[in-house]
C-alpha cells in the first residue's frame, strides 16, 4: 500500500482509524456523551496556556512552547507554570505517602 493511501484512510471524517481498512468505527467515538478534562486542543493561540519547560527551565507560552515531551502544563497563569516543579514534587509526596499507607508502612 502506498504511503499517501495509508495516509488518506486515516482521514475519514469522524470514523476512527484502528490499524487497518477494515478497522475503522463507523460512529462518532465520544459524541458529547462524556465529560471532557481539559480545553479542546487548537492551533489558533487562543486560550492563554503556559507551561514550564523542563528542557530550557522557564515558563513558556501558547506562542512560543517546545514539544510536549518536554513541557508540564497547561497551567492558567505564568506564576502557576513557574511553580510546576513545587507542585509536582508535592504531588509526589503526597502519593507515595498513599502508597506507604496502602502497603501497611508505618503500622
Amino acid at each position: 500500500m502506498a504511503a499517501s493511501s495509508a495516509v488518506a484512510r486515516r482521514n475519514r471524517g469522524d470514523q476512527v482509524y484502528c490499524g487497518e481498512e477494515r478497522d475503522y468505527l463507523c460512529v462518532p467515538v465520544a459524541a458529547g456523551r462524556f465529560p471532557v478534562h481539559s480545553d479542546r486542543m487548537s492551533d489558533d493561540g487562543s486560550g492563554g496556556h503556559y507551561y514550564w519547560c523542563t528542557r530550557h527551565h522557564r515558563v513558556e507560552t501558547d506562542a512560543d512552547v517546545c514539544p510536549a515531551r518536554h513541557v508540564l502544563g497547561p497551567y492558567a497563569s505564568a506564576a502557576d507554570a513557574d511553580n510546576a516543579l513545587q507542585t509536582v514534587r508535592e504531588r509526589n509526596d503526597a502519593w507515595d505517602a498513599e502508597d506507604a499507607r496502602w502497603a501497611g508502612e508505618g503500622r
